[in-house]
């Protein structure tokens, strides 16, 4: 389904954004609580709690990696073309988020907690792949895309703050050893999230068929043997690898991943080290956590940063303002005093507004990475460099959480007690501080030279669109000429098929 000139008004970016109530809800949830519920009341160990999660989410990295190809073909069959090759999935996922209920279950087998966070994992996949490319389906325009990024991870902020802040809340209410607070914490979100995702469906357009697809769709009525299915499975492969030819998405996905990973390692030994290295309750890491409710204004104030100052030194101040607080949190576990609560507090908000800018950058950066490889491929392929972001990110999660459940193990972790041995704790509190500091850290590094902002976009575009007019590959400038080598990672040669030595047209730099 496709619509024309449609404008990106607020509640549309809205509508559009609810869906990451889901996918910054249900996985802050589950990266907080579920190896702690595991461990706590179902009686698994760390490793087999650990496993759970990896497993399921390398599998789904598979499915992933297929899903952004998958969808952008889906136009050439019946459903793509009455639903659209994205708002399918979006369609017959929305039901299907229920299944996160059953996730919170209480004294079932092993296999079941399997099967059903797999089921769930892939469920989330088949909605968020073909959702992250709507931006890019919907706009053109840098600041219309960013308005979907900021409603979208305004919303992504909400959802975090509801799954840390209802989970302290119920178990406050139930008690501390009372697993029903997890079940319904479980029911209250997977209706939320269903009713979300619809109203994305509903809200959102894709763009029109491009005269390449129109071709694509009379190529396709030719029978093909198995031979060239087979072919068409290795060209595939090949254009996940050629995505990391483009140099910003290089650097765009090592930040990603390395910072995501980070926060993830802080997410899942967070709530074990307020019990066992603080001697806390778990109702108070669950209120710690829930500030992430100054991610709402923060996100509204990154929205407005992002233009003016550019992702590069949005990244710098989260990366530098996290690691302040663990060394903050560092020394309170080092020095105990009378007041450990409400510094807890405060490092916990300072730490939340680290963690909000974070997460909020990498998926206002990810529209523009298309426009990049447009210039190298001359393709829109959106779906794709969803899928590999999503099949990289799903991977080392993977392997962080089974690292740190197989680390917790190994380090003495007692299943079900209420009081671990010195060794385990202090594994704990490794894992915190050093896990967490040394992934930042890589982060840090890669977005002290990622270039690519509003001004540099905006120059790339229209060297874009002058060359799709004129074909006239010398009549660029010196400065868009060193924003494609930079962005792109190749030189205006190659990407023209030029000599190395032709001269470009000289103008005054613009700002």
């Amino acid at each position: 389904m496709t619509r024309k000139n449609k404008n990106i008004t607020i509640p549309v970016s809205i509508g559009y954004g609810l869906t990451d109530i889901m996918g910054g809800g249900a996985f802050t949830v589950i990266g907080a609580w579920l190896l702690f519920f595991y461990t706590t009341f179902v009686g698994l160990s760390p490793m087999e709690a650990a496993s759970i999660v990896a497993i399921a989410r390398i599998v789904d990295a598979v499915v992933s990696l297929f899903m952004g190809s998958f969808t952008d073909h889906f136009y050439k069959n019946y459903f793509g073309k009455k639903f659209g090759r994205r708002r399918f999935f979006l369609l017959i996922g929305a039901p299907l988020m229920l299944v996160y209920a059953l996730l919170w279950l209480d004294g079932m087998s092993y296999g079941f907690y399997l099967a059903v966070y797999l089921a769930f994992e892939v469920i989330a996949a088949m909605v968020l792949i073909p959702w992250e490319t709507l931006p890019s389906e919907m706009t053109k325009d840098f600041n219309s895309r960013t308005k979907l990024s900021t409603c979208r991870m305004f919303l992504s902020a909400s959802g975090t703050f509801l799954a840390t802040f209802i989970p302290g809340l119920l178990i406050s209410y139930f008690g501390e050893h009372n697993a029903n607070a997890y079940l319904i914490n479980g029911i209250v979100f997977a209706v939320a999230f269903m009713a979300c995702v619809f109203i994305s469906w509903k809200v959102t357009w894709e763009r029109e068929l491009t005269p390449e697809m129109m071709a694509e769709l009379e190529k396709d009525q030719v029978k093909t043997s198995l031979l060239e299915k087979l072919n068409k499975v290795g060209l595939l492969f090949k254009e996940y690898a050629s995505t990391l030819k483009v140099r910003a998405f290089r650097k765009h996905l090592a930040i990603y991943l390395f910072s995501f990973t980070a926060k993830d390692v802080y997410n899942t030994v967070f709530v074990f080290f307020c019990v066992y290295c603080l001697s806390v309750s778990s109702a108070l890491a669950g209120t710690l956590l829930s500030m992430s409710i100054v991610g709402l204004p923060v996100t509204l104030v990154a929205g407005l940063a992002i233009i003016k100052f550019g992702p590069s030194r949005l990244y710098i101040f989260a990366y530098s303002l996290m690691l302040i607080c663990l060394g903050g949190l560092f020394l309170i576990y080092q020095f105990p005093t009378d007041n450990k609560v409400m510094l807890l507090l405060i490092l916990a908000a300072a730490y939340q507004v680290g963690r909000c800018v974070l997460e909020f950058t990498p998926w206002n950066v990810f529209p523009f990475i298309p426009d990049i490889d447009e210039m190298i491929s001359h393709k829109r392929r959106e779906g794709l460099f969803a899928a590999v972001m999503t099949f990289s990110r799903k991977t080392t999660v993977a392997i962080a959480t089974f690292v740190v459940g197989l680390l917790l193990q190994t380090g003495g972790f007692v299943k079900g007690s209420q009081v671990q041995p010195q060794e385990a704790i202090n594994t704990i509190a490794l894992l915190l501080f050093a896990g967490t500091a040394i992934l930042l850290l890589f982060a840090f590094w890669q977005a002290w030279t990622f270039h690519l902002n509003k001004q540099t976009h905006g120059i790339f575009v229209a060297e874009v669109e002058r060359m799709k007019a004129t074909g006239d590959a010398k009549a660029i400038t010196p400065q868009a000429k060193a924003i494609v080598e930079d962005l792109t990672g190749y030189s205006w040669a190659q990407l023209n098929d030029l000599p190395e030595n032709v001269t470009v047209t000289k103008t005054l730099s613009v700002r």
